[in-house]
């Protein structure tokens, strides 16, 4: 199945907001609703392919079959851009300049190394697409004029597993749930379960330094990674032998995070585990954001860190965002935080591990609200995107940002970026709701993910991305870093050249220029076009 070509996921999903729902956007922030939705696909001017005859001719002898060389209207604006809010508002009203010229799907390895000689040949820039859930602008080259997008849906496989050392060999357009099925047959788990998790691919996992919801438990997916194998316009590149070496620096770290801008990822070999007999999700709550995030701080420092551990502020508490039935339910609770703990493994585990956190929780300030708040988490955990569409179509303007930091710096890098959000988007004419919560913690620090709610106003997209541009530069003046786990794209680059400095610059475009000589790889993604 396709996901929505205007939205997330599978249109069957979709809920539309409840009256009730709809009145509490209307008096808080104002917000209007919307006289006529999206437009339908078959109303989408879509110009004809400008791809060559010559090189439509040569990409269909690369990929052996004329079938996987598609220039149809509803294919191409199907890999049109990703599923950022920018991105779905361009589409809905029309607007797809950044659609490809074709779409290709390669069968494997060799294919993948076919293709990207002919584009070589032919100046045809590539964009690789897994399940298209980019919500940084990775899927929009900068480059004007055709390029293609390398569809890897057919690269769905698991090629090898290894039950002795616990170790799985997976093709890049397997998507999570189809990955989790097949290790499940031999009892093991990737244990890697993003927001994106049912339409995500484990090549976009590995492209952009993924992080699940579970990573406190499991990792983040770079962790996982043991090696991978990158098609590239110059030959392959295989990296990765043992599970750890001191045999130089380890390549596979210029591949993880590179988002198609230095090769096709096409088979990753990743840690997996045994599946887990016993999960148990509970939430607690605590008088302050600043409580709470001293009891996550105790765990993920001293222990025993749960395998899921996230901690919503006073405002997302308040509101109820990831529940659509409860939004606004949080006014009827004690204000203050919630926590959600959640433990997985044996029984015998998980239950000496939860027993030795609830004591820190208590100690910290926590009260324990048992375990019907982890479970209404745990069912809605992929429902975030479904509800920013119903959002949209109400008249209301929903997206996210995401960052990390030091944990000594976490209070003043969650203040800068709420103030700058709320101060730019006020002075626009569109007050925002800001909530924000950690969703990752390690040792020594922690992420802070923030959503962000207002009126649409009469230009959205220039409104967000003026916000974006001030919380960008807040998290840099902060001390955090431009994202956590969505990547880089086309709408992060700056900071990240900023982040990265002159000279970290000038050595990846080495090797870029090794790599992909003409530039054709996601011009501009991750890096300035030349």
């Amino acid at each position: 199945m396709d996901m929505l070509w205007s939205g997330w996921g599978d249109p069957a999903e979709a809920t539309p907001l409840p009256d009730t729902v709809i009145g509490l956007l209307r008096d808080l922030l104002g917000v209007e609703p919307r006289e006529a939705g999206p437009l339908a696909l078959e109303d989408l001017t879509v110009p004809k392919s400008p791809l060559a005859p010559a090189a439509h001719r040569a990409l269909a002898a690369a990929l052996g079959d004329e079938a996987h060389v598609r220039t149809d209207a509803e294919t191409r604006v199907r890999h049109t851009r990703g599923k950022s809010t920018p991105d779905l508002l361009r589409i809905r009203e029309g607007d797809i300049a950044a659609v490809p010229a074709v779409v290709l799907l390669p069968g494997g390895h060799d294919e993948v190394l076919a293709v990207l000689r002919v584009c070589a040949e032919h100046g045809l820039p590539l964009v690789p697409f897994g399940g298209g859930t980019s919500v940084v602008g990775g899927l929009a080259p900068e480059r004007r004029g055709a390029f293609a997008a390398l569809d890897l849906r057919r690269m769905d496989g698991l090629l090898g597993l290894d039950p002795v050392s616990r170790t799985a060999t997976l093709q890049p357009g397997l998507r999570a749930p189809r990955a989790e099925a097949l290790l499940a047959e031999h009892g093991f788990t990737l244990g890697h379960f993003p927001q994106s998790y049912e339409w995500a691919t484990i090549g976009g996992f590995a492209a952009t330094r993924s992080s699940g919801q579970a990573s406190a438990g499991y990792g983040r997916f770079d962790e996982m990674v043991l090696s991978l194998t990158l098609a590239t316009p110059e030959g392959t590149l295989d990296t990765g032998r043992a599970p750890r070496s001191a045999a130089g620096p380890d390549l596979r770290q210029l591949v993880l995070g590179s988002e198609g801008a230095f090769g096709v990822i096409t088979s990753v070999t990743v840690r997996v585990r045994p599946v887990p007999r016993t999960r148990r999700y509970e939430g607690w709550h605590f008088p302050s954001f600043e409580e709470g995030t001293t009891a996550l701080r105790r765990l993920a420092q001293d222990g025993p860190r749960p395998t899921v551990l996230r901690l919503s502020d006073e405002t997302e508490t308040l509101i109820g965002l990831a529940d659509l039935g409860a939004i606004g339910s949080g006014a009827r609770q004690a204000a203050g935080c919630t926590a959600v703990a959640g433990y997985e493994g044996t029984a015998e585990d998980t239950g000496y591990r939860r027993e030795r956190a609830a004591a820190v929780l208590r100690e910290c300030g926590g009260t324990p609200l048992g375990e019907e708040p982890g479970r209404r988490w745990a069912h809605g955990r992929y429902s975030a995107p479904y509800l920013r569409d119903a959002l949209l179509d109400a008249g209301a303007f929903a997206e996210t940002l995401e960052t990390a930091t030091f944990w000594s710096r976490v209070p003043a890098l969650y203040a800068s970026v709420r103030d700058a959000l709320t101060a730019t988007l006020t002075g626009a004419g569109t007050p925002p709701l800001v909530m924000c919560h950690i969703s990752h913690v390690y040792e020594n620090g922690a992420s802070l993910y923030f959503t962000v709610v207002c009126a649409r106003g009469e230009d959205p997209v220039a409104h967000w991305t003026r916000a974006k541009h001030a919380a960008g530069e807040a998290i840099l003046a902060a001390g955090g870093t431009i994202s956590h786990h969505h990547g880089v794209g086309t709408d992060h680059r700056d900071w990240y050249v900023r982040e990265a400095g002159p000279l970290g610059v000038d050595a990846l475009r080495a090797v870029k220029r090794r790599l992909d000589p003409a530039g054709l790889l996601n011009p501009g993604v991750l890096l300035p076009a030349d």
